[in-house]
């Protein structure tokens, strides 16, 4: 009769696994024939880690394999790779105490060493196969360190990285105890999974606080809204997010921080830890249209150019013109903004205010208002246009935080926030990392800013 290793229907293959583990159980004790045999390579009594690895016999790849016929009773919870695994852990750990007390299971203890074995309690540990109850060997001072399942851990490799994986991709707490019950079949308690979650925020930290470099010629400033638990209501928070693009084009998130509310005020403090992290120097500041943005970045940064992204005036500009008229006013804005020149986008200007000025008198009126940020641009090729013009890299971002963070309503506390954020922004870092067309726009930054690009920085 077949069956799984888990002892379905199959009364024959349960006992030859119980007489195998007897067996083993006599060899790990010394009192099996030869000793203890089959240690794996560079553990006591095994090979040495340079020697080819025996290889495991077809006879017995057969034997273990007899009556697994699906993927579930090979490398499901209490299949084949679970037995498997459950076994060698228990080898293992008593080959490390077998090297740390010098003598051989059911040998007498080396003389004067006042230690010995004593006893091997079970314990439960979650893997990748499920939970596995293995037994943790001991010894009579106490003074054993195992390595391979160290005293009171409960989650072997691998687990805790599955977790903090799906804690990446926005499931929250229950859904993850849930999934792990389904596919795994461990029963985890949602305050576990918070305390494996809770661990990246160590790493979170030392990003936040990490030196930066003393050069950024772009820095993208923005602000993503989220939702806070703050006392017994659901707040509103900002949370500022900096990229910096090096001189390799490479973009990289320089930190994350929250605020009640998007002000320049705030930003003046995002600035200041900037400089205080090493970042000495920015080339151009690419904003939205806040309000004070510019000061606050003079205050700090006195050379650095403030572009305001074109994308938001545009957008801000359509924002109350009707429906018929959006098109043709789009169309004419256009003009300004892809001008050879400040001058010619001065003219294009002149000429927009004079056909539409009688209906939308504000739209002119915002662009002279910010006209000086609006026009740094224009002064540079094509390629370096491309990479300044707008906050696009920034947007892209936070669109890929919003998938995550939108089936989550609001985060109970800012160390949630930060923690899931964090994490989705290592994960979406690879993606879009790289700057398109960076060689010619660096090529333009040399030789408009020869004194603040050193030769030996490129």
């Amino acid at each position: 009769m077949s069956t799984s290793p888990s002892g379905r229907n199959s009364h024959n293959y349960v006992s030859d696994l119980v007489a195998e583990d007897r067996e083993l159980d006599r060899c790990e004790d010394g009192s099996g024939p030869g000793g203890c045999r089959g240690v794996l390579p560079g553990l006591p009594g095994g090979p040495a880690l340079g020697e080819p690895e025996p290889e495991i016999s077809d006879e017995v790849l057969d034997a273990l394999l007899a009556g697994a016929r699906t993927a579930q009773e090979i490398a499901g919870p209490g299949g084949v790779l679970a037995y498997l695994t459950r076994r060698l852990l228990n080898r293992a750990l008593e080959a490390e105490l077998t090297a740390h007390l010098g003598y051989e299971a059911g040998n007498a203890p080396a003389a004067g060493s006042g230690n010995s074995r004593n006893g091997k309690p079970g314990k439960t540990v979650i893997t990748d196969h499920g939970p596995l109850r293995i037994r943790s060997p001991r010894d009579r001072k106490g003074t054993f360190e195992p390595q391979i399942v160290g005293k009171r851990q409960t989650r072997w490799v691998g687990f805790d990285e599955k977790v903090i994986s799906l804690y990446a991709r926005g499931l929250t707490v229950r859904e993850i105890q849930g999934h792990l019950q389904e596919i795994y079949g461990s029963e985890v308690s949602p305050d576990l999974i918070s305390r494996i979650t809770d661990a990246v925020l160590e790493d979170a930290k030392r990003w936040q606080n990490r030196p930066l470099e003393r050069l950024y010629p772009i820095v993208y400033l923005d602000a993503l809204q989220i939702k806070i638990r703050e006392g017994h209501a659901v707040r509103n928070f900002a949370c500022y997010v900096a990229i910096g693009v090096n001189l390799e084009g490479e973009r990289d998130v320089l930190g994350l921080w929250f605020e009640r509310t998007e002000g320049a005020k705030f930003w003046m403090h995002v600035l200041t830890d900037l400089k205080q992290r090493g970042v000495c120097d920015v080339l151009f500041f690419c904003v939205d249209g806040l309000t004070g943005f510019p000061e606050a970045i003079e205050a700090t940064f006195p050379q650095s150019t403030v572009q305001t992204c074109l994308v938001h005036q545009v957008r801000a500009s359509l924002k109350y013109v009707s429906y018929k008229d959006r098109k043709h006013l789009a169309a004419d804005l256009r003009k300004i903004y892809t001008a050879a020149n400040a001058d010619h986008a001065a003219d294009e200007l002149a000429h927009f205010a004079d056909k539409w000025d009688g209906r939308y008198p504000t739209i002119s009126q915002s662009w002279l208002e910010r006209w000086e940020q609006i026009t740094p641009f224009l002064a540079y090729p094509q390629d370096v246009r491309r990479v300044i013009y707008t906050t696009n890299s920034i947007e892209a971002l936070h669109r890929q935080l919003r998938k995550i963070i939108k089936t989550r309503g609001h985060f109970p506390t800012e160390e949630a926030a930060r923690k899931l954020l964090y994490l989705a922004i290592t994960k979406a870092e690879t993606k879009w990392r790289q700057t398109c067309h960076w060689r010619s726009a660096l090529a333009a930054f040399k030789i408009q800013f020869p004194d603040r690009i050193p030769d030996h920085d490129i």
